[in-house]
């Protein structure tokens, strides 16, 4: 098939994850490996408005694949949500003979590549980059892992002075709408309880669990809760009626906050962006478009956006399972 595509964009947009940069490695030296040339978008969409460009070659990329964030930036572009600041995004790629885009982010990253698809008709593959795990079609994202196994360490040093001091601690991890880190880790990390945006526990089922905990034997306790979960307004409320309603417990919180995306990713996390950023050059010199480059099966697999975003996200029932049985 006749190569058409001589230039393609890659930018990195919304929240940052580790392994972003191990994915536009793969950008980078995919093109150099089919002799096209690779333009470096910065700050994501504001960037691609405002020109920010510099091409890349495969040197450009060394030691990159070990380092947490993006060194492409990324920002949050308003401009880019008016049918205006899309025109100019349109035009600076034709201005600079950019054929076609490969773009890194999660579902905001994904709804803004899909409508600039459909309004101007411009080649454009995504690559799910996002701890959260919250998009449809692909079994992880980049970033998860690596976020998975910075929570487990964290939990692993929290659980040492829950047991010294006999204390319930409660870690809130990101996840607000998708509660695939609280449960993973959790399960990991051997929480006594699991709280995600995805079911409603309830407070008097938490307030009976904790109860059992405590007649079981069990001297501290920690509890895993998605910023998302939907008991009380925030984990310091859930802290105060805890300690309100269970005096035997001294609650104690800890926020992980951005320390989940940060960090040199994981083996795997280097593996799979690296895959998927082939596998996105790939799709576009196959003529491939408006669709996200997964994996499935450890398989890639290719998912149109309006799919990759769709819906809600969905608990894990055996992995539901398998938490309340290991927490006994």
């Amino acid at each position: 098939m006749e190569q058409k595509i001589k230039n393609i964009g890659v930018l990195t947009s919304g929240g940052d994850s580790p392994g972003m940069n191990a994915g536009i490695r793969a950008v980078v030296r995919a093109c150099a490996y089919h002799k096209i040339k690779c333009t470096g978008i910065y700050r994501g969409y504001q960037g691609l408005i405002e020109k920010d460009f510099e091409e890349l070659n495969a040197r450009s990329v060394r030691n990159v694949i070990n380092r947490g964030g993006t060194f492409l930036k990324s920002a949050r572009s308003r401009r880019f949500m008016t049918v205006e600041g899309r025109v100019t995004a349109h035009e600076n790629l034709i201005s600079e003979k950019i054929d076609a885009l490969v773009v890194i982010g999660g579902d905001g990253t994904f709804t803004g590549a899909s409508v600039f698809k459909k309004e101007h008709n411009f080649p454009i593959i995504g690559i799910p980059g996002t701890i959260d795990n919250d998009i449809r079609g692909t079994d992880y994202t980049i970033g998860y892992d690596t976020a998975l196994n910075t929570v487990v360490e964290a939990i692993d040093k929290i659980r040492d002075t829950a047991n010294s001091h006999n204390r319930l601690f409660l870690v809130e991890v990101m996840g607000r709408d998708a509660g695939d880190i609280a449960l993973n880790a959790g399960i990991g990390a051997g929480a006594e309880e699991i709280l995600i945006p995805e079911e409603n526990l309830g407070t008097e089922r938490l307030l009976e669990s904790l109860k059992r905990s405590k007649k079981s034997g069990k001297t501290s306790s920690i509890i895993v809760v998605a910023e998302g979960d939907q008991i009380g307004k925030n984990i310091f409320e859930l802290a105060e009626f805890i300690e309100t309603n269970l005096e035997d417990y001294e609650v104690r919180v800890t926020v992980l906050g951005h320390i989940q995306r940060g960090g040199s990713p994981s083996c795997y996390d280097r593996v799979l962006a690296s895959r998927l950023g082939i596998g996105a050059v790939d799709a576009l010199l196959e003529g491939k478009s408006d669709m996200m480059v997964g994996i499935k099966d450890k398989k890639l697999t290719y998912v149109p956006f309006d799919l990759a975003i769709s819906g809600e996200n969905e608990i894990d029932i055996d992995l539901r399972r398998v938490a309340d049985i290991t927490s006994i």
